[in-house]
């Protein structure tokens, strides 16, 4: 039966007769702030003081303030403890839905797929706009060709070549609207040409799939193996298309193996269909050496999907498609009103020819592997019994945990004031994989002065 019970000056009906004493003292809380017994910015007492206070076991109470921080109602900071969350003033509709109330905001950012925004070269960006903006001939700023700039066509043709053995020819470049532009813009070309299904892999990111979905392109997940993605079967039933993650699968990290490679490529002759590459990371390798693009071995079959999301920033909104031949018409009567801004494509071209795109992905490649190495030594030193993968190249790092912990780690991350995703967000629903315990961590958005601080609270939050 519930009765009052007086903690840290705070009367809580809370129910210890039954089963549910978690889910009571959930209750309680909850129904304490929602009354106003605990006003916003209240700090509660460490789990371990309102365990014993309650006579509860302390893991009781570290896994109710991470439900309560999860649905909104607390905030959990990194040196501030536990407080009750800042909220809005309630309307009746949703004094019963506290699931419709917003989180509060974590203290470090560790979700994968994006760069750390406070380095972007701000000084060097404007001063090649202005160059830019100076050089442009006039004619540069009316409605020009739905491919982009060929400025930036030209850059992106050499620097492509380059750095990532892509058969770039500037007439077959496609300048986008950031990966999903271009994604998009493919999404309805492959539909307008016959396309029923576009293969994908078991793990990936959900609104990739979603934006194939809503195009009307059904998505089967590709096989995955331990050595990671394999080529899809023929067949009747065979997928036409596959979009896929070669030089660095999202979100496991492993590089497509050179004979499944081989076989993709045969695969795609043999049968007509195409391969789209997302090479959302290509930059930033560590420990190996640089995986060339899958286009570069059949560029009549392979549609390169390259970005400036995660070098530069992803609210530049730039990306580009290398297309076989056969698709540029085609893609030319898709981008209709889709192409980025003139000034930011001639921007980002004289950025490449000056040679500051190069240095900056230099400097930035350094920065994130001093962070990876010092995520690997804290890993090692205070959760020895995690395993790191994916760790050779990109902005990201496999953690696997015991069996049965993701969920419970992830509450707990939140707790720390954690913002971090767990591996089944990333598993297609109909993949036929073992389901892993794993958490994805990005290591490229917290500044240089937090991550010491995002490491210790990632350290506290494992089991």
């Amino acid at each position: 039966m519930a009765k009052p019970w007086a903690t840290f000056g705070v009367d809580l009906h809370l129910d210890r007769s039954g089963p549910g004493l978690r889910r009571g003292l959930t209750d309680a809380l909850r129904d304490a702030v929602r009354g106003g017994r605990l006003a916003p910015g209240t700090r509660l007492p460490s789990s371990r003081s309102l365990a014993a206070d309650l006579g509860v076991a302390r893991n009781t109470v570290a896994e109710v303030y991470a439900d309560l921080v999860a649905e909104g109602w607390l905030a959990a900071r990194q040196g501030s403890g536990t407080r009750v969350a800042d909220r809005t003033p309630a309307t009746p509709d949703d004094r019963s839905a506290p699931h419709r109330r917003e989180p509060a905001r974590p203290a470090y950012d560790l979700i994968p797929g994006t760069p750390e925004l406070a380095s972007f070269p701000r000084a060097q960006w404007l001063r090649a706009a202005r160059r830019a903006l100076t050089a442009a001939p006039d004619r540069a700023l009316g409605y020009g060709d739905p491919r982009g700039r060929p400025e930036l066509r030209t850059a992106l043709a050499g620097y492509l070549s380059r750095a990532r053995g892509v058969h770039a020819d500037p007439d077959r470049i496609v300048v986008c609207a950031g990966f999903l532009g271009g994604l998009g813009v493919l999404a309805g070309l492959l539909r307008h040409r016959g396309t029923r299904s576009v293969a994908v892999e078991s793990y990936g990111l959900p609104h990739h799939r979603g934006l194939l979905a809503r195009a009307g392109l059904a998505t089967p997940p590709l096989p995955f193996d331990d050595r990671g993605t394999r080529p899809p079967d023929d067949g009747p039933a065979g997928a036409q298309a596959v979009l896929l993650t070669p030089s660095h699968q999202f979100p496991m990290g492993l590089p497509l193996l050179p004979e499944r490679r081989t076989a993709l490529i045969d695969r795609a002759r043999r049968t007509g269909g195409l391969i789209l590459e997302d090479d959302y990371d290509g930059e930033f390798r560590y420990d190996r050496q640089p995986v060339g693009a899958l286009q570069g071995l059949d560029p009549d079959h392979v549609v390169y999907l390259g970005t400036a999301s995660k070098s530069l920033a992803p609210g530049l909104r730039l990306g580009w498609l290398v297309l076989p031949p056969s698709l540029v018409e085609d893609a030319m009567d898709c981008m209709a009103g889709r192409t980025p801004g003139v000034l930011d494509q001639l921007t980002l071209a004289e950025f490449l020819a000056s040679g500051d795109y190069d240095r900056h992905v230099r400097a930035a490649r350094l920065r994130y592997r001093r962070r990876r190495d010092a995520l690997v030594a804290a890993l090692a030193e205070r959760a020895p019994e995690v395993r790191v993968t994916g760790i050779a190249a990109g902005l990201h790092a496999v953690l696997q945990l015991p069996p049965g912990t993701e969920q419970q780690t992830v509450r707990a991350a939140a707790w720390h004031g954690l913002a971090v995703h767990g591996l089944s967000t990333f598993r297609h629903p109909d993949a036929a994989v073992a389901p892993l315990d794993a958490l994805v961590v990005g290591y490229g958005t917290p500044p240089d002065h937090a991550w010491a601080g995002a490491l210790d609270a990632l350290c506290r939050a494992l089991p």
